[in-house]
């Protein structure tokens, strides 16, 4: 009897001749998505809705355009889109506040999260505050629903803390209001955050300056210093 151990197969790959053909064509599409996600919100942010060109975000994304109509059909919907992911991204930190968790744990997450998106992905930021002061056309129905059903869900876990004695008395709901502002702030008035702090960029230590500062803030507001 050999003792020789079993031969294990090769790990996954997209050259793996057993791949299915249609898992590898789901593939390809979520990649290219994602490329044509990526390259039209910073398009969008640079440029706004009617400035940028489906030429121009094909040429960023180094895709033809034809995959850009192929995959959104039309500049307005390839713009939704963004905006829709933009707002997924922002809302998913919120998962950490539930009623049994910590609320500083909770609230340090959250707002550890989205100061990570501040600096990694400004454009979204700036992109999404422009469609604000525009009246928020395209998003206005989701703003009105979801994020206001989303908001209010967690506004009540904030309120159980406070009756719980773990948090101090405060308004919720003007409390994320505080967060969205203090946190998105460091993309949307990035100029002039560098100007009084004489910077051309802001380096790792001042994110981690600014970060602490967030954090100070919040948890001295919720009795939590």
């Amino acid at each position: 009897m050999s003792d020789a151990l079993p031969v294990q197969p090769p790990a996954y790959s997209l050259l793996d001749p057993h791949l299915d053909d249609e898992e590898s064509k789901g593939r390809i599409r979520r990649s290219n998505e994602e490329l044509i996600l990526a390259a039209a919100e910073r398009a969008f942010s640079r440029s706004g809705f009617k400035g940028t060109t489906m030429a121009q975000i094909a040429d960023q994304a180094q895709l033809p355009k034809a995959n850009l109509h192929y995959y959104f059909g039309n500049k307005e919907n390839l713009y939704l889109h963004v905006l829709d992911r933009i707002l997924h991204d922002w809302l998913s930190p919120l998962d950490a506040i539930t009623p049994e968790a910590d609320p500083k744990q909770a609230l340090a997450s959250y707002i550890q999260q989205k100061m990570r998106l501040t600096y990694e992905r400004p454009e979204a930021s700036r992109l999404f505050a422009n469609e604000l002061l525009q009246g928020a056309n395209v998003i206005g129905g989701l703003l009105q629903t979801e994020l206001k059903e989303l908001v209010q869900t967690k506004a009540a876990v904030v309120d159980g803390w406070i009756a719980a004695g773990k948090v101090a008395p405060l308004d919720s709901t003007h409390l994320f209001f505080s967060i969205w502002s203090l946190t998105q702030s460091y993309a949307d008035f990035d100029i002039q955050i560098r100007a009084v702090l004489g910077r051309s960029g802001q380096s790792q230590s001042d994110r981690q300056r600014a970060e602490r500062h967030v954090l100070t803030l919040i948890f001295r507001t919720c009795g939590l210093a």
